[in-house]
């Protein structure tokens, strides 16, 4: 049985002036909650992207990536004109947030390599400088006993490939991502013993070529304010070479390095789950299609070696189809699967209309330490009622680039102070955390 890593992105809005002073323990309540209200070994952690915290962009061998075009393009796609350029500058930083992710009792980072950081066109030429960085970062971690999970690809395409072989839409980039994690595994696999494939492809495929809002801005016009793409059959498309390069590096891994490395090879998908409004079959069945488009359009290929058979059915000859050979490849390829998770919906089918609506399901985001207890209180529960979970990370360490919001919304759980050098400052839910992650 696979195992199932739950590493859960979770929105902590910044707090006003709290992130500067001390707590005492009524402030900080755990309701009941330990490192002993979970298994043995459970691995606590936080989490980032390298486009989202190193900054140097065009700095030390880097060549854009696909959101560098997209912010450049048109800068005001993102809010206040905000770019990545710096962020909070982890490339220089990273001994220092190291030490802090100790300091707050965690066990594990979650990071990601920048493709084209160690490959600036995307393939061929490396770039030592960037190999070097990530060198440092994995063995500072390893200093301080904090586990490196590394995920090779969040949103990040290098714009060379973009440029040569129209990126995602080309199974030449397949190839060519295939040959980057290869790379990886051979230069980090000695030290990294949790790879993750890809973050969210599915938020990729279709936020970046079904109405284009996310890079690389492909869709049709009546979805988006796009000057080219395909809606009807580009995020199927993409998704499936996503799928395939998936599957590609996790066999090289297996074949390669597994094992004589030891490690664990899966990927992270973002769960947002469906429930019917109520008991009728139409809302059970929009539900259903809700979840297969969401969920099952990646994990039921992984599991099963195909897509859902609603998913087929629905999208007809517009869905690429997998070889005898690429099922094969594809069917069972991961040890662990990351899952993502910001909410839960409830959903039905309307009638009247085309479009089924929804209603959402909200949780009390601006009570976090709240909204942290309750929830893992019941993660708690699952895990004692059977569920096979081995771990939690938080989304995420620091307030940084959050993609079309810039640096507007402050999702981490350590403040950043962007007028006073990016010093950077515990936040209640940090120092909560740094309370319930107590070792005995």
């Amino acid at each position: 049985m696979n195992k199932f890593l739950f590493l859960l992105s979770l929105v902590i809005l910044h707090q006003g002036h709290s992130v500067l002073a001390e707590y005492d323990d009524d402030e900080l309540d755990l309701g009941g909650l330990s490192r002993d209200s979970f298994p043995k070994g459970f691995i606590w952690g936080v989490a980032a992207s390298a486009y989202q915290v190193e900054g140097m962009t065009d700095k030390e061998g880097r060549k854009p990536c696909i959101w560098d075009k997209f912010i450049t393009d048109k800068p005001d796609r993102i809010a206040n004109d905000a770019t990545a350029n710096v962020t909070v500058d982890e490339y220089h930083r990273y001994k220092a947030d190291i030490d802090m992710i100790k300091e707050l009792n965690f066990d594990s980072y979650r990071f990601s390599i920048s493709w084209s950081r160690i490959f600036p066109d995307g393939e061929g030429r490396v770039n030592w400088l960037g190999v070097d960085y990530y060198n440092r970062l994995i063995d500072s971690m390893l200093a301080e006993g904090i586990t490196p999970y590394a995920n090779l690809y969040h949103y990040d395409l290098p714009q060379a490939l973009a440029d040569k072989y129209d990126g995602w839409l080309s199974k030449r980039t397949v190839k060519a991502y295939v040959a980057y994690a290869d790379f990886c595994f051979k230069m980090f696999g000695d030290r990294v013993k949790y790879w993750f494939t890809f973050n969210e492809p599915r938020v990729a495929a279709a936020l970046g070529y079904d109405n284009g809002i996310h890079a690389p801005g492909r869709c049709s016009k009546e979805y988006g304010n796009c000057t080219e793409g395909n809606s009807g059959t580009e995020p199927y498309i993409v998704a499936h070479h996503f799928l395939l390069s998936h599957a590609g590096a996790v066999q090289r891994y297996r074949q390669k390095y597994q094992r004589d490395q030891h490690g664990k090879i899966g990927i992270l998908l973002d769960f947002v789950w469906y429930e019917p409004l109520t008991n009728s079959i139409d809302d059970e069945l929009a539900a259903k299609r809700a979840r297969d488009f969401h969920i099952g359009w990646f994990l039921h290929p992984i599991t099963y070696g195909r897509y859902p058979d609603l998913v087929r059915f629905l999208v007809g000859d517009r869905l690429p189809k997998f070889s005898k050979r690429e099922e094969k490849m594809v069917k069972g390829s991961i040890d662990l699967v990351g899952i993502n998770h910001y909410t839960s919906y409830y959903i039905y089918d309307p009638h009247e209309s085309s479009k089924p609506k929804m209603i959402v399901m909200e949780c009390q985001l601006d009570q976090g330490l709240n909204y942290y207890k309750g929830y893992l209180t019941e993660l708690s529960r699952a895990i004692k009622d059977g569920a096979n979970v081995i771990g939690y990370h938080a989304w995420s360490i620091l307030d940084n680039f959050e993609w079309l919001l810039g640096y507007s919304s402050r999702f981490g759980i350590v403040y950043v102070d962007r007028k006073n050098q990016l010093k950077r400052y515990p936040k209640m839910s940090a120092r909560w955390f740094q309370k319930l992650l107590e070792r005995n």
